[in-house]
């Protein structure tokens, strides 16, 4: 047989969890057309891996990437880290369906609960369609470097039935009924499922509930039942696992998993103010499996961090004096910090108790300077801003000032929110009921740099902690995540599955510094991250990117859900 593409040389880490072996891959119309050693076979193009591991293309199972793919077909920042297939639309936000005179209502829902700049979309996105199903078919149209499957939205459903009034009232019995109808329209023309929010930490602009947050159970409830087939995404509606609330909440999920069949996912995470708080949710899904649902947990490798820097926000945007500075271009700003009586000013206010309203998701908290660490690097372990002023006989944030001059303004620092307690993160990681994917690519584009989750995995817990085998790592980010989500043809080097792969050096791999970048539509800026170690991406058969540079080709496809 002539193959399209042969990668050979390389060490096959297959995505089983089984041991690594040495062996080439054939490539053919997109598919694993032979494993073993392919000694003098002919092919189109050759790849050589020697000194690398081959795995299954990683899949993300939590982005939102429905603005972007329309103006950065190759999926940055994720391609970047060997992910091939992503799911997009989480978290209840989608652009579909919407007629195109009231985009301005999911942007709306988008804008500040998901930092996607509205100037960006309206600039990026060409409007060429209404429901669902036409989105869809859109998205088909559209270059694709990487695959993409997409749930429809419970914000968009609502704000297309009900309008303006999706963000004060309850629906009405025509109202459910319109939702019930473009559900299962949605599903039928391939919509991987439905998602919801009910998270506090949605908002809009002007601090009102995103539309979802509007509806009651019995509506979420309704239109649950009424897909027929496909997955539930939902964005988790309690503070923690332990209250009274979270139970009567996850009893719910657990309830109507088992009595509509659908599988039901959310994410979970640790938090230093509840520790253990996470375990009871496990019982949860666990009893629900034994009754017959299915329910799992999207975890996360890493402390969900916001990243702070001059260059994208800060704790003090809005404080008096710092929000006319933090309005003015970077050079202008240095020019403040590096005038005595103005530094002296600034320091003082910033080192008042924060008053203003509660901050919600991942944007910049008030600082408790324990809990903001310097990131001069991306390995670590880093120094808390405290500590560090502590060392020089000074406050924090004339530490981060210094710091944010030493380097030209170009200083990160992470804030970790959630999962900061990494002995449990790990504890997470390892449970059965879980799956390592929630990098929320293609959101808080300003705010958080999660894309690279999959490479920070392979390099600090497989190589510098040894937590996890590469087998038992790759096994987490390729087949486990593809079960999950049912992409049944993805996630294993098999003969007969797609060719989607990515080849990486175990010794070297790992997630650069992130960068802010003005590449967005409308010279919207975002943070944008690479990594090393990473040969190649291939995708459907082709290269996508060689040494994380792109090659030019597009072979990504739209994944839509078979029935």
């Amino acid at each position: 047989m002539a193959f399209d593409l042969v990668v050979k040389n390389g060490t096959l880490i297959d995505g089983s969890g089984l041991p690594r072996f040495r062996a080439d891959v054939g490539i053919k119309d997109g598919r694993i057309a032979e494993i073993g050693r392919l000694n003098g076979a002919a092919a189109k193009e050759t790849l050589d891996a020697e000194g690398h591991v081959v795995s299954p293309g990683f899949v993300d199972g939590h982005t939102h990437m429905d603005a972007q793919i329309f103006w950065d077909p190759i999926g940055t920042s994720s391609c970047y880290q060997g992910v091939t297939s992503v799911v997009m639309g989480n978290c209840g936000f989608t652009l579909a369906p919407c007629r195109e005179s009231e985009a301005d209502l999911v942007f709306r829902n988008l804008e500040r609960a998901e930092d996607i700049s509205r100037a960006a979309m309206l600039a990026g996105i060409k409007w060429r369609w209404e429901t669902f199903p036409q989105f869809l078919d859109v998205l088909e149209s559209l270059p694709k470097g990487i695959n993409y499957a997409g749930y429809m939205g419970h914000c968009a459903l609502r704000t297309y039935v009900m309008g303006q009034r999706a963000f004060t009232d309850e629906a009405t019995e025509d109202d459910l009924k319109a939702m019930v109808h473009h559900t299962r329209e949605a599903i039928a023309a391939g919509a991987h499922g439905f998602s919801t929010t009910r998270s506090v930490n949605h908002q809009t602009s002007d601090d009102k509930p995103v539309a979802s947050r509007l509806a009651t159970w019995a509506e979420f409830e309704l239109l649950v039942k009424s897909m027929g087939a496909g997955m539930v995404e939902v964005a988790g509606e309690p503070r923690g696992a332990d209250s009274d609330k979270a139970r009567v909440y996850y009893d719910g999920l657990s309830r109507l998993a088992i009595e509509s069949g659908r599988p039901i996912t959310f994410g979970l995470f640790n938090r230093r103010t509840r520790p253990g708080g996470w375990r009871s949710t496990f019982d949860i899904i666990e009893r629900t499996v034994k009754q017959g649902g299915r329910m799992f947990a999207q975890v996360h490798s890493r402390a969900l961090n916001v990243l702070l820097s001059f260059e994208t926000q800060l704790p003090f945007d809005k404080w008096e004096m710092w929000r006319d500075m933090r309005a003015l271009p970077l050079a202008e700003q240095k020019k403040w910090l590096l005038d005595s009586d103005k530094r002296r000013k600034l320091v003082e206010i910033a080192s008042k108790p924060y008053e203003g309203p509660e901050v919600r998701g991942t944007e910049a908290r008030p600082p408790e300077w324990d809990w903001i660490y310097a990131m001069t690097d991306m390995k670590g372990p880093h120094k808390s801003m405290a500590d560090l002023a502590r060392g020089r006989n000074t406050h924090p944030v004339e530490v981060m000032i210094d710091m944010a001059l030493e380097r030209d303004m170009k200083f990160f620092m992470i804030q970790p929110i959630a999962n900061e307690n990494q002995a449990e993160a790990v504890e997470l990681m390892k449970h059965p009921r879980s799956v390592v994917t929630f990098s929320d690519s293609g959101a808080h584009v300003s705010q958080i740099m999660d894309a690279s989750l999959q490479t920070h995995l392979l390099s600090h817990w497989v190589r510098d902690k040894q937590v996890f085998t590469l087998e038992e790592a790759v096994k987490m980010l390729t087949c486990d995540i593809a079960t999950q989500f049912g992409f049944h043809d993805r996630g294993l080097l098999r003969e007969g599955l797609a060719a989607d792969i990515a080849v990486f050096d175990p010794d070297t791999v790992a997630p650069r510094m992130p960068e802010v970048v003005t590449d967005l539509p409308a010279k919207a800026k975002r943070l944008r991250q690479k990594a090393d170690g990473m040969k190649a991406t291939i995708v459907n058969g082709q290269v996508l990117l060689r040494d994380n540079e792109p090659t030019g080709n597009l072979p990504g496809r739209l994944l839509r859900k078979k029935r």
